[in-house]
């Protein structure tokens, strides 16, 4: 059975009851997969970034065409179970509580507890991809993000990182891409560069909670990482 079968049982329950707010969703997550830890990570990983998604969806006012085909780039629904997602993206969008309970709520419920969680950078990463889709990452969204990454406990340097990887940020935008300061030895970017590779292989991210079907959000992630180390090479070949 998919993580789609079984969200769509999830959704199903939830949006039956009487409020279905944050904490009924939290709780629920918490409870129906009690005896299952690995698929109550990736049903916490799934439920976080299509409610998170949808208040961001929330916070900018509008959903652009290009935002729902990045948000389906990322999940891949099949087709049966549209109308379940669509069912917790509403959910969460009527929720009066805001993104930030929501993110306060998701970040106990998939997070380490420790400072730069990866599998809550896992959840921004989704989140940027969304909302750079139509071409820019607009101020509210930005806003929302930064926030967002605040509430996860993303420290700024981190967070900057993360923020390069989706938006130029100018002549420095590799070296914060792979977060190694400007002028260090070219052996020392290429170590940090694979490691960073290796800690975002596909096999790591699914073994810390990303669904299978969510790995597009590793192969853009190493895609910009690749792209920072190849802009850096030239740059040094050419010194």
């Amino acid at each position: 059975m998919s993580i789609w079968d079984r969200l769509g049982e999830f959704i199903t329950r939830v949006s039956s009851s009487a409020s279905s707010g944050v904490a009924d969703v939290v709780e629920a997550v918490r409870t129906v997969f009690s005896g299952d830890a690995d698929l109550r990570r990736r049903v916490a990983f799934s439920v976080a970034m299509i409610a998170l998604s949808a208040k961001m969806a929330k916070a900018d006012g509008i959903v652009t065409q290009d935002e729902v085909r990045a948000f389906q780039e990322i999940f891949e629904v099949p087709p049966k179970e549209t109308r379940n997602v669509a069912r917790l993206f509403d959910l969460a969008q009527r929720d009066v509580a805001g993104f930030e309970t929501y993110a306060e709520r998701m970040a106990q419920l998939c997070g380490s507890g420790h400072s730069n969680c990866v599998m809550l950078e896992d959840i921004l990463d989704g989140l940027f991809h969304i909302a750079k889709a139509d071409g820019l990452v607009h101020e509210r969204e930005g806003i929302f993000l930064h926030r967002i990454a605040e509430i996860f406990r993303i420290d700024e340097a981190h967070y900057e990182s993360i923020l390069a990887r989706h938006v130029n940020l100018g002549a420095g935008d590799p070296y914060v891409v792979l977060g190694i300061e400007r002028g260090k030895p070219f052996e020392e970017v290429r170590k940090r560069y694979r490691k960073l590779v290796s800690d975002n292989h596909p096999d790591r991210l699914i073994a810390r909670g990303l669904p299978q079907e969510f790995i597009k959000i590793a192969t853009t992630r190493v895609a910009a990482i690749n792209a920072a180390y190849e802009m850096i090479e030239r740059g040094l070949r050419h010194v």
